[in-house]
């Protein structure tokens, strides 16, 4: 069905998009149907599961308020709304399409496997009762095969990605989408649609700490991180690294979701970058890799369960009761490594990880515990408010070395060197670790190397108060080398960061 056609009655289906501003699939239904409806479906497959206390359920939930308000306030109608279901989105859209009586569902587009299958049903299911279904491009700039080689490949190394990228950005692919001036033909909800967006209980999930840990939701929270990140973008490349300090932007739950533009951040980095900020220049490329990480999981589907480069597979990961064990410590933020330790209790404390450490902690499970990446990528899943499979699984390849431009495999983080370069005070690792308090700012990096006169006196006992080292780190780099050997039979010495 050609897409400028118009449409009497049409539905917007909001999914990883939940903002009106600059939402290309909300312009796009606008500008083709006389009367617009506005639907969010809680999906059961996918919240089914989830654990019952689950931050980003409450994060959507909050935002789905803010949307309605929202479309409301644009509409000027006060019945004008969000309808919000919670069902099996593959069988409801089509059966509220039908109640509707719309001709057309707009949607903006979803990468991954899950969501591509859902979609196709959802065509299927619509074509079978003569109803549309359009999707376009909202959540990156450049996605599919938007960028090749010059022999018309997708690419599997970033930086030639990010400099065909950045040659081939234009106006036309951040240009803003407003729908103010349509905003009139988004229409008022039946009677039996105007309910408010169901409590958290309705659905079976039960209030979290997300409000405690101060995290701001919906589209107008993720304006007010944006407009604080713009103070400070300046200096992002000097202080990105350090978890103590308030270096970055925290907008990832809010890009997981789309309650900001990709494009909004996008320009506002090129604009920076343009007028001499280092800072912006290194951000726009943290965006960039994101385009590349969907654009890997597009093209290379096979990622999302197994290794960017297939000859990784064949390592021979820890299993059995000690594997085991490992992992749990690892976990719990029990390896006796404090920066590690702090770092994964951040995760489990507010869902929230600093990129850093989300380098050094998956490093360490994979390359000091032994450990298959994949039960980390899991692990990250579950726990992280801005999980988004491509990114996630991107960054664990990466750490494991079996991913596209991954780190070597001879790289190897010690934990203690980049907990001494990038928590040189122990700041991050107090906060988390408050057991740990006392400690030097020397000692509190490695505890198990302190003084027992300095241990006392800190009031800390290894073993009671503190774990010892589940792994000796020089020991465990020995022991990578020697599993990564099948892999690459010869390779470079050992790096140390």
């Amino acid at each position: 069905m050609n897409m400028t056609q118009s449409f009497d009655t049409g539905l917007m289906w909001f999914r990883r998009d939940l903002r009106v501003n600059d939402n290309a699939a909300l312009q796009l239904a606008l500008s083709r149907c006389r009367q617009l409806h506005c639907v969010f479906v809680f999906d059961e497959a996918i919240l089914t599961g989830l654990p019952r206390a689950d931050r980003r359920v409450e994060f959507i939930r909050e935002s789905l308020v803010d949307l309605d308000a929202a479309l409301r306030q644009l509409s000027g109608k006060a019945g004008a709304g969000l309808i919000v279901r919670h069902a099996m989105a593959s069988e409801d859209i089509p059966r509220l399409a039908v109640q509707l009586e719309a001709q057309a569902v707009f949607a903006a587009r979803d990468y991954e496997p899950q969501a591509l299958a859902r979609d196709e049903a959802v065509r299927q299911a619509l074509a079978q009762v003569g109803c549309a279904f359009f999707t376009c491009k909202d959540q990156v700039i450049f996605e599919g095969r938007d960028i090749l080689t010059q022999s018309g490949t997708p690419y599997g190394v970033f930086t030639p990605y990010k400099n065909n990228w950045l040659s081939r950005v234009a106006p036309e692919h951040l240009a803003c989408h407003d729908s103010a001036a349509l905003a009139s033909q988004l229409s008022e909800r039946p009677p039996e649609f105007q309910r408010p967006v169901p409590s958290l209980g309705a659905i079976g999930f039960e209030v979290t700490n997300l409000a405690g840990l101060k995290i701001p939701t919906g589209e107008r929270g993720g304006h007010a991180l944006y407009e604080s990140f713009f103070e400070r973008m300046d200096d992002y490349h000097t202080t990105r690294d350090f978890p103590a300090v308030k270096g970055p932007s925290y907008l990832g739950a809010h890009l997981r979701f789309g309650t900001v533009s990709i494009r909004q951040l996008v320009r506002s980095a090129l604009q920076r970058q343009a007028a001499g900020s280092a800072g912006a220049a290194v951000w726009l490329s943290e965006l960039v890799w994101r385009d590349f990480y969907f654009a890997i999981l597009a093209n290379f589907p096979h990622v999302a369960n197994q290794a960017f480069k297939p000859e990784y597979d064949a390592i021979e990961w820890e299993s059995g009761l000690h594997a085991e064990e490992l992992f749990k410590a690892w976990c719990e933020g029990c390896t006796g490594y404090p920066l590690v330790d702090a770092a994964m209790a951040q995760l489990n404390q507010t869902g929230y990880m600093h990129n850093r450490l989300r380098m050094v902690a998956g490093s360490f499970l994979v390359k000091d515990l032994g450990i298959d990446w994949r039960r980390g990528e899991r692990y990250f899943a579950e726990q992280l408010n801005d999980f988004d499979l491509s990114a996630n699984n991107g960054g664990w390849q990466w750490v494991a070395s079996s991913g596209c431009d991954a780190q070597p495999y001879f790289r190897i983080f010690n934990p203690v060197s980049q907990s001494e370069k990038f928590d040189p005070q122990g700041k991050f690792i107090r906060r988390y670790l408050p057991q740990l308090a006392k400690l030097s700012d020397k000692a509190i990096h490695a505890p198990w190397a302190a003084k027992p006169l300095e241990l006392q006196m800190a009031g800390v006992v290894l073993g009671r108060d503190y774990p010892h080292p589940i792994v000796a780190h020089d020991e465990a780099r020995t022991k990578t080398l020697q599993r990564y050997a099948m892999v690459k039979k010869s390779g470079p010495p050992t790096l140390q960061i």
